[in-house]
């Protein structure tokens, strides 16, 4: 036998021994149905194995592509002890290295996998990371991946066609590597300005949110899940953008989703296709709804993973979902990193201790506990006859499925001499250039400065390389010097860093200081200023706008792809409005598509192309 646990059966039959009996029980025969090999495998199961079946948490990469064999930075126990000891099979990357350190990393994650009692498959899944955004929460920057516009990019070029083909490059990037899950696509509208994870939707309206997000989805799902597939997770159920003062739900003081306006049914909206096309799993937000009503009746304010209303009423009753679901991270246990601290998001259920609080999880029809490897705490409340063997079968059944369904129990392994080769190819890469240029949203050129045309200007540049403001003009180090300056800026936020995570999440207020104004015109006196604003969220823009010629917008683009933009690619329009002022954003209801009288209405955008 192979170190990969390959045999020859019965009329040829090539499977894999994973129990190592040397027989080729029904689990292990690629021949029969999916759901069929699940229950007879449920059946052998002990109860250990199941319980570490409902657990999916960190898992972080050694040197060179090895197995880590301590903590890590975030994780909290050495790979062989998490998955041969405690039977935890489902795992959320972090950093990635080349692709065939990741594909090398990933099958000895595999082999280990082997060593327990019936060889369950690892899932390895992943946040976002075909971006520019880097957050050890949320996303990470693509590396030797092929590197797109955010989501919110994909959504200013609203076209079906350019989202299909960054799905196929996600897609089969993932399975390259051995990632066969994708915690995402995100759903959420885009609806409060402040809010930090606006970046990961498809903007505000919800007509572009779903058709965005179902091409997404089926792009990497592919139909029925196979062996080529990456299961999706759709997020954050029910919608997660109506934040109460855009505070983002990761954090005590954003726990509050609020629905002033009556739009619950939007945010709901793009969840029903995603159903109904079958997306893997689903995951509930952190936050608590306040002040909601369904049917007539007020929702338990409770966070959304904890309520019960929604997860086995709405989703599974009302809406016939039967996938997994797959809570958001780290709701049972504070996650202590370094000498900082991310408490529990138990929202509405602090008073619950760990045991109290998974409890109400599994009876809030959830199956799986993202960010957590706390076996003993389910192993608990089994022995105590709190949680019965049958509910546990009831969500490993579902987990199993899935699983089997990619095929990782037939083949779960990657090829690493190729992996470099289906990573990051011309083609795919060539692919995000142009989508991350034509998703720039030229939003006011009066003088008709754009696109630029030739490179016989003399250019002063911030926020770009002096090598790629070269296909610009000659890069010159003064204003004074210029006959053109263009200068890039980061849409504004405040600064936190006293939580874990708060540093990389941009939150609070939506203007610039007011001497950048100051500062443009100052340039302005001595050259035309052309100005990018890169909108992780929507800023208010009038200030800036006031000072200089031009302004564009984008949403993950490199250097060499806003030159492109800028001379003549872009295409965009804004997926959100843009705010006249932050008073304006403070009495606006988070849960409302659009502010009534924005700066720029959402759909907004001048296509350079016409102009060439």
């Amino acid at each position: 036998m192979s170190d990969q646990g390959f045999r020859t059966g019965p009329e040829g039959v090539r499977y894999r021994d994973l129990n190592h009996n040397g027989v080729m029980d029904p689990f292990e025969d690629p021949r029969l149905p999916a759901a069929a090999r699940v229950d007879d495998l449920l059946g052998r199961l002990g109860r250990d194995e199941k319980i570490g079946l409902l657990f999916h948490t960190v898992i972080e990469t050694g040197p060179g592509g090895s197995v880590l064999d301590g903590p890590g930075a975030i994780s909290k126990t050495g790979t062989r002890h998490v998955v041969v000891d405690k039977g935890v099979n489902h795992f959320n990357v972090h950093q990635l290295g080349p692709a065939h350190e990741a594909a090398r990393w990933h099958n000895a994650v595999q082999r280990l996998a082997q060593e327990t009692p019936h060889g369950i498959p690892v899932t390895i899944s992943t946040d976002p990371r075909h971006g520019f955004s880097e957050n050890a929460g949320a996303s990470f920057s693509a590396g030797s991946f092929s590197q797109w516009p955010e989501p919110l990019g994909i959504a200013a070029l609203r076209d079906e066609q350019v989202c299909r083909e960054y799905a196929e490059a996600v897609r089969s990037e993932y399975v390259a590597v051995g990632i066969r899950a994708a915690l995402h696509p995100t759903l959420d509208l885009a609806t409060e300005p402040r809010w930090a994870r606006q970046l990961h939707t498809f903007g505000q309206d919800p007509q572009v949110v779903t058709e965005l997000g179902l091409a997404f989805l089926e792009g990497l799902q592919r139909g029925e899940l196979g062996p080529g597939s990456v299961a999706c997770t759709a997020k954050h159920f029910p919608g997660g953008g109506p934040q109460a003062d855009g505070e983002d739900a990761h954090f005590p003081y954003g726990r509050e989703q609020v629905y002033g306006g009556g739009h619950f049914a939007d945010h709901l909206a793009p969840f029903l296709p995603a159903v109904r096309a079958g997306v893997a799993a689903m995951m509930p937000y952190y936050g608590m709804p306040v002040g909601l009503e369904l049917d007539g009746e007020t929702v338990p304010e409770v966070g959304f993973g904890f309520n019960r209303r929604i997860v086995t009423g709405l989703l599974r009753d009302e809406l016939g979902y039967d996938g997994v679901v797959l809570t958001d991270w780290e709701l049972v246990n504070d996650n202590h990193v370094g000498d900082q601290v991310l408490p529990a998001r138990a929202w509405g259920v602090e008073h619950l201790d760990a045991a109290g609080r998974m409890e109400l999880l599994l009876e809030a029809g959830c199956d799986q506990f993202g960010g957590e490897e706390c076996v003993e705490v389910l192993a608990g409340l089994v022995a105590e006859g709190r949680v019965s063997e049958q509910r546990l079968d009831v969500s490993a059944r579902r987990l199993l499925l899935v699983k089997m369904q990619l095929g990782l129990f037939d083949d779960p392994f990657v090829d690493e001499a190729l992996a470099d080769e289906r990573v990051g190819t011309p083609t795919t890469v060539e692919a995000g250039l142009a989508a991350q240029a034509a998703s720039v949203t030229v939003l006011a050129d009066e003088g008709g400065l754009l696109p630029m045309a030739g490179s016989g200007r003399a250019v002063y540049v911030e926020g770009i390389s002096a090598q790629d403001a070269a296909a610009l003009g000659r890069v010159v180090e003064r204003p004074e010097e210029a006959d053109l300056a263009v200068i890039r800026l980061a849409a504004p936020h405040e600064p936190r860093s006293d939580l874990f995570l708060e540093a990389w999440f941009h939150q609070g207020s939506l203007e610039f200081p007011p001497g950048l104004p100051v500062r443009l015109r100052r340039i302005r006196e001595h050259c035309p200023v052309v100005v990018d604003v890169t909108l992780d969220r929507p800023a208010v823009l009038g200030p800036v706008m006031e000072a200089v010629d031009a302004v564009v917008a984008s949403y993950g683009t490199g250097g060499p792809a806003l030159v492109r933009a800028l001379q003549g690619e872009a295409r965009g329009r804004l997926p959100f409005d843009l705010p006249r002022s932050m008073e304006q954003v403070r009495t606006h209801h988070p849960d409302q598509p659009g502010l009534g009288d924005p700066l720029l209405p959402c759909g907004h955008g001048i296509p350079l192309a016409a102009r060439v």
